[in-house]
């Protein structure tokens, strides 16, 4: 049954894209798209976009421990600070913590979001990494690629594509953060289809 508390004012659901089934097989494929390419761990670290991508980031390093035998560094980055809408929102934005436990300096960090759309959030999180340190690499990895990117940055690693319309919207629904695991795509309730 979908989650309807998650579903923002204005929109409806329009299907269920990913249960918490189908979400644990992604990760934990992505997980081993990045052990792979990181080829087998060394110096790899891992840091989560604040409010999902963190929960996301975690569960990931979870599984790479299981599958290593080893913890992988793990970091939370908030970039509302760093966001070029910063103007545009609230009076007083509601700015999160950034926990990097760890030196940046020769780490393959790999940036993990919920999804990706315009780039532009990612744009911010490579900023905001940049000034915690200089890393080896930095690559992407996203539960869902919506599209319409308005900048040139594409993930590295993707759970799913999925092709929408610029009326629709994918919400990440996570058991810490909404009480579900769940992706759905919603619709504005006003839109022309």
């Amino acid at each position: 049954m979908p989650f309807k508390v998650g579903i923002p004012q204005g929109f409806r659901l329009k299907r269920v894209l990913m249960d918490e089934d189908s979400m644990g097989r992604t990760l934990r494929r992505m997980v081993h798209e990045i052990l792979e390419r990181s080829k087998g761990g060394a110096n790899l670290a891992l840091v989560g976009v604040r409010r999902r991508g963190d929960v996301l980031a975690s569960r990931m390093s979870e599984a790479i421990e299981g599958v290593l035998g080893m913890e992988v560094p793990l970091g939370v980055l908030d970039i509302t600070l760093y966001r070029d809408d910063l103007r545009m929102l609230a009076q007083h934005p509601k700015i999160g913590k950034t926990e990097i436990p760890f030196p940046m300096e020769g780490k393959q960090v790999v940036l993990i979001d919920d999804v990706i759309f315009t780039g532009r959030t990612t744009r911010a999180a490579l900023d905001a990494i940049m000034d915690l340190g200089r890393p080896k690499s930095v690559q992407l990895a996203v539960l869902i690629d919506r599209g319409h990117r308005e900048l040139p940055i594409q993930p590295d690693y993707v759970g799913r594509k999925v092709p929408t319309s610029i009326h629709e919207n994918v919400l990440v629904l996570l058991r810490e953060v909404d009480g579900v695991d769940q992706v759905v795509l919603v619709e504005e309730e006003n839109a022309e289809g």
